[in-house]
C-alpha cells in the first residue's frame, strides 16, 4: 500500500469497532476508488446467511440478488474463487446480461483462517478505472484478512463471557457497594434481577439496601457501621432466607477512596437459589435416583445440617436417616457425608 493509504488501512482496523461494522472503511474506500458503491460481505463460521455491509445508495434488488449469489461459498460461482484474486462482476454471475443496463464491478474473496469468509467489491460507472480497483483491491487483501482475524477474536471475547453469564445466572449472584448509611454506591446488574425475583432483599427508600428481614437489616446495619470505624473488621455472612436459601456476604472495603462523600464502605456479595427445597428434592430426584424421602435427606445434608438434624427436621429416626445415608451415598458415588456435598453442590444440579 502507498503512503497515501495510511487513511484507508486505519479505517479498516478501527472498522472492527464501527457501528454499523467497518462504516467508515467502506466511505473511504469508495471516496478513493470513485465507485458509486463498495461492499463488504460477511458469513459468518457455520452459517449459511450472508451480512451485506456496504457505502453508496442501496443497489436495486436484481443486482443485491446477484450479488449475494456471488459471495455463496455453497454454491457456484462463489465456491470457485480463488482467495485474493479479483474478479469482474461479470466474470462470477451465471446471468451477465442483466448488469448490461446496471454497473461494472469488481469482487474479491478473502478468507479468514478461523473460519470466516469474506467478499470485497467495489461497483461504479463506466467512468471508474477498474485496473485501479483491482490493483487497490489486491494490496487490501492481506490487511482485511488482518481486520477479519480481529473480527472474529472479539466476537469471541464477547461471546464467551456471554456464555458464561447465561449459564450462571439461574444462580442469581449479585454484588453491590454500600456507603454508611448501607445506601447503593453501585450494583451489578446480577442484583437488579435479585431486585426482581426474590422479596428477600430490596433496594428502599434512598437507595437503601434493605433485607426483609427486621434481624437481617439490623445486623446488616451494624455491620456497616463496624466497617466504617474499622476497615480490617472480619467479614459476616447473614442468611436471608432458608427456603429458598439466599445468602449474604458483607465485607468491609479496605483501600477507599477520600474524594468522594459517597465512598463505598462495604461489599456485599449475594447468592440465591431461585429453587425451593421441594424444587431441589426433585431434581436430586431425577439426577440421581433417589427416592424422594431420599432427596430430603440428602439436600438437607447438603445444607450443612449434621444427619442427626436433619433426621429431627424431617420427622425421622437417627437410625432410619443413616439407612438412608447409605444407599444416598451409593447412589451419589460419595464416600461420607463431606463427600455428598461436594457431588450435590457442584453437580449440573448449580445450574438448573
Amino acid at each position: 500500500m502507498r503512503p497515501d493509504d495510511s487513511t484507508l488501512l486505519t479505517a479498516l482496523h478501527q472498522g472492527v469497532f464501527d457501528q454499523p461494522l467497518w462504516a467508515g472503511f467502506l466511505d473511504n474506500l469508495r471516496a478513493r476508488t470513485g465507485a458509486h458503491h463498495a461492499a463488504l460481505l460477511l458469513r459468518p463460521i457455520g452459517e449459511n446467511t450472508l451480512v451485506q455491509l456496504f457505502s453508496g445508495n442501496l443497489l436495486p434488488p436484481p443486482v443485491q440478488r446477484l450479488l449475494r449469489d456471488a459471495a455463496d461459498a455453497d454454491r457456484a460461482p462463489g465456491r470457485q474463487m480463488r482467495e485474493d484474486r479479483v474478479y469482474a462482476l461479470q466474470e462470477m454471475l451465471d446471468q451477465p446480461r442483466a448488469l448490461e443496463a446496471q454497473l461494472e464491478g469488481r469482487i474479491m474473496r478473502i478468507a479468514e483462517r478461523g473460519g470466516l469468509d469474506a467478499w470485497l467489491c467495489c461497483i461504479g460507472g463506466r467512468e471508474t478505472s477498474w485496473a485501479v480497483v483491482s490493483a487497490l483491491l489486491t494490496d487490501l487483501a492481506s490487511h482485511v484478512r488482518v481486520a477479519l482475524r480481529t473480527f472474529v477474536a472479539l466476537e469471541r471475547q464477547r461471546f464467551d463471557p456471554a456464555l458464561s453469564s447465561e449459564a450462571y445466572r439461574p444462580l442469581d449472584y449479585g454484588w453491590a457497594t454500600l456507603d454508611g448509611r448501607c445506601r447503593i454506591v453501585d450494583s451489578s446488574a446480577g442484583m437488579g434481577r435479585l431486585f426482581q425475583r426474590s422479596h428477600a432483599l430490596r433496594r428502599g427508600r434512598y437507595d437503601r439496601l434493605t433485607p426483609a428481614s427486621p434481624a437481617a437489616d439490623r445486623e446488616l446495619t451494624a455491620l456497616v457501621r463496624r466497617f466504617a470505624e474499622d476497615p480490617e473488621a472480619r467479614p459476616r455472612a447473614i442468611t436471608l432466607s432458608r427456603d429458598p436459601l439466599i445468602d449474604m456476604l458483607v465485607r468491609p472495603i479496605r483501600n477507599r477512596s477520600p474524594s468522594t462523600s459517597a465512598s463505598p464502605i462495604a461489599i456485599v456479595y449475594v447468592k440465591a437459589d431461585r429453587w425451593s427445597h421441594a424444587d431441589r428434592c426433585t431434581q436430586l430426584v431425577d439426577l440421581f435416583g433417589l427416592l424422594p424421602s431420599e432427596a430430603r435427606l440428602a439436600w438437607a445434608i447438603a445444607q450443612g445440617q449434621s444427619i442427626a438434624q436433619a433426621a429431627a427436621d424431617l420427622g425421622l429416626t437417627i437410625e432410619t436417616a443413616r439407612n438412608y445415608s447409605k444407599k444416598i451415598y451409593a447412589k451419589t458415588g460419595s464416600r461420607g457425608q463431606a463427600d455428598l456435598v461436594r457431588h450435590i453442590l457442584t453437580s449440573m444440579l448449580a445450574l438448573a
